[in-house]
């Protein structure tokens, strides 16, 4: 189980569309939330996968927890708070918002990646953590995966042999911008060396150290980094100063 509940990477894609229809096919219950194909372990995909990452106006998310998950709420406040205690992103409760995530119960964790438009689910189960919790929001903040950036066989190597069969496309390269940042082996959007892993040999490893790899603890600084660059944060502090200097 914990192969679907922690697979989770850290690119954003680079082009920008509206929300698009989504792939309805016949799939393993455990590879479907609903009616949403998921790709990558917890991604919900669209027909246009790179047309995600809309990002959400004014570094604010609405949300909205499904009463059947009210037990879960302070983990769910707590994982938002990793993720506003190190960037200028805020979350708010719903009143009357178009655009919103809904925490919804679900077989594992599955977010789309990026603002979809209306009410999107974050799925997850009562076994995900604070953490998974945490990383399907970054997910919907509008990142992938770290361990499938182009550039990943610098550092980690995939065993593609000790891969669990029809799980092979959890690992494939995508493309994306990595804003010109180092790759993150401890980031919190990257696999563990066993996800997906068919017995007792790993599936991923790092070339250079990488004890941290897979971790669900905290937001590396660069995950941090991340959040801040891709919503201009430092702007953002510039322009409350200016306004408030103004009025």
């Amino acid at each position: 189980m914990e192969s679907i509940i922690f697979s989770f990477i850290f690119f954003i894609s680079a082009a920008a569309g509206a929300p698009s229809s989504l792939i309805l096919v016949t799939a393993p219950l455990s590879d479907v939330q609903q009616d949403f194909v998921t790709q990558e372990g917890d991604i919900l995909v669209p027909t246009d996968r790179n047309a995600v990452q809309t990002l959400w106006a004014d570094a604010v998310m609405f949300y909205v927890i499904n009463k059947d998950l009210a037990n879960r709420e302070a983990d769910v406040l707590a994982a938002m708070n990793m993720i506003s205690s190190m960037s200028c992103i805020r979350f708010k409760k719903r009143t009357n918002e178009l655009n919103y995530v809904t925490f919804t119960s679900g077989e594992g964790c599955a977010s789309f990646v990026g603002c979809r438009g209306g009410s999107q689910p974050v799925f997850f189960s009562p076994t995900c953590s604070v953490g998974n919790i945490c990383h399907e929001l970054i997910h919907a903040l509008g990142f992938h995966h770290e361990h499938t950036r182009m550039d990943r066989d610098q550092f980690i190597d995939v065993h593609w042999d000790n891969i669990q069969p029809g799980k092979e496309r959890n690992f494939e390269k995508k493309a994306g911008d990595t804003q010109n940042l180092a790759y993150d082996l401890e980031s919190i959007m990257h696999y563990g060396k066993f996800f997906f892993a068919s017995g007792s040999r790993p599936t991923v490893e790092a070339l250079h150290g990488g004890d941290q790899m897979g971790q669900r603890e905290h937001l590396s600084s660069l995950d941090a980094q991340r959040l801040n660059m891709l919503y201009r944060c430092e702007e953002r502090r510039r322009w409350q100063e200016d306004a408030v200097k103004n009025v």
